[in-house]
């Protein structure tokens, strides 16, 4: 955290396609060693691969997808007295808009599809329909959450 004042929030140019600045964002997380046109290439695809298999926007299916796999709640480890405690706390929408696109890339990379297209295009579509390792995800954070909700008291 910063001493001084709070950090500048740098603004993001939304992407040329369906000028979404979240998207913009979730194009940034999935491109590795700064190959943007990669990156949006796969986004891209995988948006096609959706609107041919389930006939709707796709962008629609992304932003629903990102609102079933955002967490509410997160747990994080506090020390107190030499014992660690995972004390729930909720979490902004930023934050888990960003936890939410995290999840979503790592599994998605983590499928047994042909290629990264093919790979985000099914997890996408498999959390707009609520199912999958994302959700999952999730509801795990959630349960854990609710299983520590005791030490709630110990956050600040």
């Amino acid at each position: 955290m910063p001493r001084k004042r709070k950090a500048i929030e740098r603004t993001v140019l939304p992407d040329p396609k369906y000028n979404d600045v979240i998207l913009s964002k979730f194009i940034n997380g999935v491109m590795g060693d700064g190959k943007k046109s990669i990156a949006e290439k796969i986004v891209y695809g995988a948006f096609d691969i959706i609107e041919q298999k389930m006939k709707k926007d796709p962008l629609e299916v992304f932003r629903e997808a990102l609102v079933n796999a955002r967490p509410l709640v997160k747990v994080t480890s506090r020390r107190v007295g030499g014992t660690n405690y995972q004390v729930p706390e909720e979490v902004n929408e930023k934050a888990g808009r960003a936890i939410a696109f995290r999840w979503i890339i790592s599994v998605a990379r983590n499928r047994n599809e042909k290629n990264m297209r093919d790979k985000l295009a099914a997890e996408l579509m498999a959390i707009y329909k609520k199912e999958g390792a994302t959700i999952k995800k999730r509801e795990d954070t959630h349960k854990m959450a609710e299983a520590n909700k005791a030490f709630a008291h110990l956050r600040f």
